[in-house]
């Protein structure tokens, strides 16, 4: 809308003045700027407008002036721009006709303001440069035509026939430069790279024909930077040869050929997909060849004439030509092949043709050179070979294997790799094989019939697998089963990530299943369990339920509960986009994507490990071969660019992508569906006949069975009463199920007869209960029924048989167990024959009973028991001798034998790629494949670790949000296996429902289990936080001492000795310059010219000498006094400093108009002048100002500059401070020191001296310990982070209660101090380092450290509270001792009375410090000021203490103030202080309760004793987390 718009604006109102025009012209760039957003119609009407807008440009009428021209200029450049714009998306031809005249008409414009001979005007956008120039006819062949300083076309032009031009008329040059083809829409030729047109016209525009010269006109057109150089090196003491690949039949071979030695005669041959010979050959030649360079004598050219219209595989021969008795030469060539043609845009053809044109001999890689004779549209298109290899050179390239190893050494190194790791996949496969079956359940009885298989998924999160006892429940709509426990001998199950199956048998079925209810006992070492999916297959009916469970059955975590019951799922769950997405993501990472199945392969794929790494090894060395084949092909800057947001690929890439996939893929993806679909060659559930062994001790305890054969008992089991009995009570429990009544059987003792038959009576007077009931329903249903279906056939009454009620037939065949086993047992088995007649006539009745309601019918055998036949499922998959069918279970769809051909593809495909790429990489050099192995190597693990995975990713969101089909798990390939250890011994494992883990846990057991689960974790929190804080404090003393050189003590003391050797308690003026003439001047220039005292220290820049002033008349004079006295000068203070500027001797002073830059003794410079600080003297705090001289650089300048300051009395009765500062650099011990000697007066006259030295380390040592300690500092800051973390999560918890605990406090202050020193640190480095650039600039000036010296000072200080306060927090660690969480509770308890006699002994010391203070601060030094006092007093509590200058100077006084502050603080205060403390130690004993934190310790200790095998006596038995 917006560019219709503009095209009505423009129509209505035409651009008049070059301004106007760049307005349009900048809006319709930015239109077009994403001209692939543009439609056709769109592109066609802006390339309209544009046309317009550059012809109202040209009709303009304006002056040459200069303003004109660049408005013209300018907007011929965005016009420029525009259609580069257009242009790089179209190829429509009516689109490139516009911009073509578009251009025309700029260039135009262009044109129309210019003055002859003034010169070339060039716009140069990204896309197209436009030239134009206006000369006389003689100066047209002066310089070549060209683009200075770009990749552009080049044109020479060589002296034209005056005919063709007028002598009074000048000439006017356009040139265009495109890096998009405008043709773009022919596609018949392979026009690439750039295309240039030159064209010579009037001053009015009419073309001037060029065309037919005699001379050629030399045209340069670039080729794409970085185009690949496939360059041979032949040995011409043999035949050498090299392979040439020419890809179409309009292309000049150029052949660049670089001989050892000039002049080399030899003959090169070239054959046609074979080798040459004298006699059989496309073209030959004898080299050198006539020219003037070494260039063109040894290049040769091949037209497509001399090619013969050949396309392919072309070899060249080089035969050296030696003297008669020569057999070879010493010499070498290289030959370096290009492909190229030079054609031109044929306009009354609208065709590329290359009449008139042909390629030059100067054509490079760099550059086509093309000669016509005729001026056009000019592009050449060329062809990148592939990186080619003759393999008849292998054994010259590997003689040059120790020049270089890369590849060959990386290749040989995947061969051993992968050997290794096929050892590891054929173990990992075989443990595999034995995860792949179904576990028939131990506690399921014999006599169930009804199956049904479970398939439990664990999940994949961290810790998922269990090491819990688990039992699961099936609820169904007509009952549930029983409580069987989940496990297998043979192997470990529930594993993350695994499928576990299961064989469940019931005795009828359950119906339409509505649930299941899972728990375990929470025992084993990691009893947590991440239950995934569940699916239970009922295989009678081959019927599926899925539970969606994805949850933990864990005590502290999750629910935090251990007995959960999960719903069905419905086909709405089951297609949920969470579900399809993560079911989709997790098969296609662990079975589909090639690389991560090596590891999470399903076990029962037929897909082995072994095979999937053979695989990948094979597309490995494939995805070499091509990459190395491809690698170094250059862009081509006129390719179509198709730009996805940050994403951008050229056509060429894409090309190249295809032909890389069409060498690599097919053969991949062919041995990968080989392998997948392939049949075993034998499987054990298509064995038709179990070969039987003769040797019984052979037999294993396991063997593979059907679902039928898994539940079938042992019927040769020898018969007591006993097993009858239980077999009847076991009969009377399915009887108490199937209704509400009540049998009482377990009253009855076992092995009585009379037990027998009273339970058997109460069974037939249930069923006869139930047979009325439900005779009467069936004569309800009867009377509805036809009179025609009178008769029932077998088949129909197994058909019946099925209808009828689960139930009915499970209690019938149980029956028919118990009748064969009182057949088998006999009257003689019972101690009353009567009783046996007895029992044996009740169990006949009662199957006569069931007999009438299971079949009404009697054309079934009653006497015959039902038996398997009458009821076969599809789970039954037993091959039978009567020529039964079997099932077939294979699923491949080719035979067993094609496994060959897929070993025989990988096989061949490895070593071939493997072979070849080895040749590439000793052809390619040392650098270069080393170059190509970085890239290849980036590349592959990008592809494996973020492409291929976003592909699952991708491909599984659209499976979950368009297919929605739910993959079911093919489950028929399966064993059922089954352990023959307790095999028929059915009474011990029915004796297992008594134990535990068969009933859910008791809620006190789960209480006490998350008690000792939660002590557990706090346990080992504990020790986490205990070896945590070991490792910080660790670093942090290395941190610290790391930061300090114990050097820097003894520097400092050498260096004020040296300084301070003549210095007196007291000084005046004249002491002060005498110190400086001599201590000072003869210290700070030694020996050593640079150096100071004994030459070990260098002097970095001057010394700077600097002094502060009070101000004249500075203070107020008694009245009385003033006759005597008249002039005061007061202390210094900041108020009364001196700032002023004065000439030599202080005389007058002068007005602030002096430069800054004027450097003065007697101009007074600011602290940011000086770069300076404040420095703290024992008087007062000093400004970094001052008025300031620099000594240096040498002895004799100094002592001038000092003599020069002594006679104009510089120090005089107004100097308060004097500064002495300079720096000094030790390179023995890498340490700098910063001096500053100052001498201060209070205004009395006399000077006290005081030095600050501070050592600081700013160029890092390259030993052993700096790597040491930087690591140390590294880790050290990864500790803050973690405890910033840790912290943080604990204040967004706990919110304003964080700040209530006096420990967080503690932390958080380490914290912020750790933060600090890292930003101080940080600050220190920067200053260091613009403190050293300004000396090494400035070397002649006095080098200020000073803002460095503070910021190392302030992270030493920063370091030190951070040790202290770390230090501190030892004792929250120390908690876990008694007797220190004794003393804590203590100090806790007595903390009011403590603070309240702290408040006394600080008033107590404050009075006496005070008291001292007026008393002796003006005759004793330790008591001068009220600090100086304090520290005093305190000092004498612990000893230290100076009776004697008390007594001396006033006995009876001192005596009573010293002695009353020794008994009232010390044997008063501190007393009662001690037994306040004391005191509530003993209350806290005698209350003292044991925290939770002493049974945490046992845990630990108990925990770490069995890490190291040492057994630990606690005195309190825990138990422990299972049952």
């Amino acid at each position: 809308m917006m560019l219709d718009t503009m095209i009505d604006t423009i129509n209505e109102v035409p651009a008049n003045t070059p301004e106007e025009a760049q307005v349009v012209a900048r809006g319709l760039a930015a239109l077009v700027q994403r001209g692939s957003e543009l439609s056709l119609s769109a592109q066609v009407a802006a390339s309209t407008l544009l046309k317009n807008l550059s012809s109202s440009v040209l009709h303009m009428n304006v002056s040459k002036s200069d303003d004109n021209k660049k408005e013209i200029f300018t907007a011929a450049s965005i016009i420029v721009e525009a259609v580069g714009n257009i242009l790089f998306y179209s190829s429509n031809k009516n689109i490139s006709d516009v911009l073509l005249g578009t251009l025309s008409n700029t260039q135009s414009a262009l044109l129309k303001v210019k003055e002859t001979n003034e010169g070339p005007t060039i716009v140069n956008q990204s896309l197209i440069s436009v030239f134009v120039n206006r000369v006389t006819p003689e100066n047209l062949y002066r310089d070549s035509v060209s683009v200075a300083n770009s990749s552009r076309p080049t044109f020479s032009l060589p002296e034209l026939p005056s005919s063709m031009f007028s002598s009074e008329e000048s000439v006017d040059v356009r040139m265009l430069s495109l890096d998009k083809n405008p043709f773009s829409w022919n596609e018949r030729a392979n026009i690439s790279g750039l295309i240039g047109a030159l064209s010579l016209t009037t001053k009015n525009g009419s073309g001037i024909p060029v065309e037919n010269l005699s001379e050629d006109i030399e045209i340069l057109l670039p080729r794409p930077a970085g185009e690949q150089v496939n360059t041979s090196v032949l040995d011409l003491g043999n035949y050498s040869t090299t392979i040439i690949e020419v890809p179409s039949a309009e292309t000049t071979l150029v052949l660049k050929m670089v001989p050892s030695m000039d002049p080399l005669p030899f003959k090169v041959f070239l054959g046609y997909m074979d080798y040459p010979t004298e006699a059989n050959y496309v073209a030959m030649t004898q080299m050198p060849l006539q020219g003037s360079t070494q260039e063109e004598r040894y290049t040769w050219l091949l037209d497509p004439k001399h090619l013969k219209g050949n396309t392919g595989l072309h070899y060249l021969v080089v035969r050296p030509i030696v003297g008669p008795g020569v057999k070879s030469i010493n010499a070498s060539l290289s030959v370096t092949p290009i492909i190229s043609s030079c054609k031109f845009w044929n306009e009354s053809q609208l065709d590329w043709s290359d009449s008139g044109c042909k390629v030059g001999v100067k054509t490079s890689h760099l550059v086509t050179q093309c000669l016509c004779n005729h001026l056009t549209f000019f592009g050449s298109s060329f062809f990148v070979t592939p990186n080619l290899v003759d393999p008849s050179r292998t054994a010259e390239l590997f003689a040059t294997f120790a020049e270089n190893p890369v590849v060959v050494c990386f290749v040989g190194a995947l061969f051993v790799t992968y050997l290794l790791v096929v050892v590891w996949a054929r173990r990992k496969d075989i443990q595999d094989t034995a995860k792949v079956k179904v576990t028939v359940l131990e506690d399921i009885d014999p006599m169930d019939k009804y199956c049904y298989l479970l398939s439990v998924s664990t999940g994949h999160r961290i810790g998922a697998s269990t090491s819990s006892k688990v039992v699961i429940t099936l609820l169904g709509a007509e009952g549930n089963s029983e409580r069987h426990h989940l496990t297998d001998q043979k192997k470990c199950v529930f594993e993350r990530g695994a499928v576990d199956l299961f064989l469940l048998i019931t005795p009828f079925s359950l119906g339409e299943l509505q649930g299941i209810r899972l728990w375990h006992d929470n025992s084993g070492s990691h009893p947590a369990w991440f239950v995934g999916n569940i699916m239970v297959q009922d295989l009678q009916t081959e019927q599926k339920w899925h539970f969606l469970c994805n949850s933990w059955l864990a005590i502290d975590m999750g629910d935090c509960c251990l007995d959960k019951v999960f719903p069905v799922s419905t086909e709405m769950d089951l297609k949920k986009f969470s579900n399809l997405f993560f079911m989709k993501t997790t098969k296609d990472f662990s079975d589909g994507h090639l690389w991560y199945s090596v590891i999470s392969r399903p076990p029962s794929s037929t897909f082995t490990c072994v095979q999937r790494v053979s695989c990948c090894f094979s597309l490995l060395l494939c995805t070499m071969l091509t990459s190395i084949m491809f690698y170094g092909i250059p862009t081509d800057p006129s390719d179509q660019v198709m730009d996805l947001g940050h994403f951008e690929f050229t056509w060429q890439q894409f090309m190249i992508g295809v032909q890389s996939s069409l060498i690599m893929f097919p053969v991949n993806i062919l041995i990968v569906s080989i392998f997948r679909n392939t049949n075993p060659r034998e499987t054990s559930c298509c064995q038709r006949k179990t070969k039987k062994t003769n040797d019984p001790q052979k037999e294993s305890t396991s063997q593979t069975v059907t679902p039928k054969m898994a539940i079938k008992s042992d019927n040769n089991a020898n018969a007591t009463v006993d097993t009858i009995f239980e077999d009847i009570t076991r009969i009377a429990h399915s009887l108490s199920k199937m209704a509400a009544s009540n049998i009482p059987c377990s009253e009855f003792e076992s092995g009585q007869e009379s037990d027998i038959n009273a339970i058997l009576y109460k069974v037939e007077d249930f069923i006869k209960k139930n047979c009325k009931t439900s005779d009467k329903a069936l004569s309800e249903n009867q009377s509805q029924l036809p009179e025609s279906s009178g008769y029932v056939c077998p088949a129909s009454a197994a058909e019946g048989i099925q209808k009828n009620s689960n139930k009915t037939q499970h209690l019938y065949q149980q029956l028919c167990h118990i009748d064969k086993e009182l057949s088998q047992l006999g009257p003689a088995s019972f101690s009353n024959p009567h009783s046996y007649s007895q029992t044996l006539q009740q169990v006949k009745g009662i199957k006569s009973l069931l007999e009438d309601q299971l079949f009404p019918s009697s054309c079934i055998d009653l006497d015959e028991p039902i038996s398997d036949n009458h009821r076969s499922s599809p789970a039954d998959v037993t091959a039978t001798d009567g020529g039964q069918k079997r099932q077939v279970c294979h699923h491949g769809v080719l035979p067993w034998w094609f496994i060959f051909i897929g070993w025989l593809l990988v096989l061949a495909t490895s070593l071939v790629s493997g072979y070849f790429t080895m040749l590439y990489g000793l052809k390619f050099g040392k650098e270069r494949s080393i170059s190509w192995l970085a890239s290849m190597i980036v590349s592959f693990f990008q592809s494996v670790l973020l492409i291929q995975p976003l592909k699952v990713v991708c491909l599984a969101v659209f499976f979950a949000l368009i297919i929605k089909r739910v993959d079911e798990e093919d489950l028929k390939n399966v064993a059922f296996v089954r352990d023959n250890k307790n095999q028929g011994d059915f009474k011990a494992q029915i004796s297992r429902r008594d134990v535990r883990y068969y009933e859910p846990p008791p809620p006190a057991d789960i209480k006490r289990m998350k008690r000792n689960k939660i002590m557990e974790q706090k346990a080992s929190a504990l020790l986490r936080e205990i070896l945590a804080y070991m490792g910080f404090m660790w670093m942090l003393l290395l941190l610290a001492y790391g930061q300090r050189d114990p050097n820097a003590f003894f520097l400092n003391q050498h260096i004020r000795k040296s300084f301070t050797k003549d210095v007196s308690d007291s000084m005046s003026l004249q002491d002060v310059f005498t110190w400086a003439s001599d201590s000072l001047l003869t210290n700070l220039f030694g020996n050593y010219p640079g150096f100071i005292t004994d030459g070990n220290s260098k002097l970095v820049g001057n010394a700077r000498l600097r002094q502060l002033r009070a101000q004249r008349n500075s203070c107020q004079i008694a009245d009385p006094m003033l006759t005597l006295v008249p002039d005061c000068h007061a202390s210094y203070s900041w108020e009364v400093e001196d700032t002023g500027s004065y000439e030599p001797g202080w005389n007058h002073t002068v007005t602030d108009n002096i430069s800054a830059s004027t450097s003065s003794p007697w101009k007074y410079q600011t602290q940011a002048q000086l770069r300076a600080r404040p420095v703290w003297g024992k008087m007062v705090l000093y400004r970094g100002g001052g008025f300031v001289v620099e000594l240096g650089p040498d002895l004799p300048n100094a002592s001038s500059t000092l003599e020069y300051l002594f006679r104009n009395k510089w120090l005089d009765m107004y100097t308060r401070a004097i500064f002495v500062e300079f720096t000094v650099y030790n390179a023995n011990v890498n340490l700098f020191c910063i001096v500053t000697l100052l001498m201060e007066t209070s205004a009395v006259g006399a000077f006290q001296f005081y030095s600050e030295l501070q050592s600081i380390r700013l160029y890092q040592s390259t030993d052993g310990l700096y790597f040491f300690v930087m690591a140390a500092e590294i880790i050290y800051m990864l500790f803050v982070l973690y405890y910033t973390v840790l912290q943080g999560k604990s204040l967004k918890q706990q919110r304003w209660v964080y700040f209530k605990n006096k420990w967080n406090l503690l932390e958080l202050s380490i914290i912020l101090l750790s933060w600090s020193a890292l930003a101080v640190f940080i600050v220190k480095t920067l200053l260091g380092n613009r403190d050293m650039t300004y000396y090494q600039k400035n070397k002649d000036q006095f080098a200020s450290f000073y803002e460095t010296a503070t910021a190392d000072l302030m992270l030493q200080y920063l370091i030190a509270f951070i040790v202290l306060f770390a230090t501190v927090k030892l004792w929250h660690l120390l908690r876990l001792n008694p007797k220190m969480n004794m003393i804590t509770a203590a100090l806790q308890r007595a903390w009011s009375d403590i603070s309240g006699f702290l408040l006394i002994i600080v008033i107590v010391f404050v009075a006496y410090s005070i008291a001292s203070n007026v008393i002796y601060g003006w005759k004793i030094s330790s008591y001068k000021t009220f600090t100086d006092s304090l520290l005093t007093i305190i000092s004498m509590q612990i000893g230290i203490f100076n009776y004697d200058e008390v007594l001396d100077n006033n006995p009876l006084l001192g005596g009573l103030l010293f002695g009353s502050c020794i008994v009232f603080i010390t044997f008063v205060l501190l007393n009662l202080f001690i037994s306040v403390i004391l005191v509530a130690l003993h209350t806290e004993q005698l209350h003292h309760k044991p925290s939770e934190e002493e049974e945490i310790v046992d845990i630990m200790l108990k925990n770490i004793c069995s890490l190291f095998g040492i057994r630990y006596k606690n005195q309190k038995s825990h138990q422990g987390a299972g049952f």
